[in-house]
């Protein structure tokens, strides 16, 4: 169960440039999610890509799209 510390040390990380490659790509090796909120929350989420499981489920989105273009010839 996530504390209001927790919460609050997630938001101060999002929102600090620091985490950012080249300003739009997030990366904190610290923060453990996969999926995080924009610093703009109304602009929805996006991906840490200092986690490996990002990569992961980049390849295997990538995979089944590949897989459903190979299939429908």
């Amino acid at each position: 169960m996530k504390t209001k510390f927790d919460q609050f040390e997630n938001d101060r990380m999002i929102d600090d440039p620091v985490n950012y490659k080249w300003g739009i790509f997030y990366f904190n090796p610290k923060d453990r999610r996969i999926v995080v909120p924009k610093r703009s929350r109304v602009m929805g989420w996006t991906l840490n890509f200092a986690n490996i499981y990002t990569y992961l489920l980049l390849f295997g989105l990538i995979l089944i799209g590949l897989i459903y273009v190979y299939l429908n010839k």
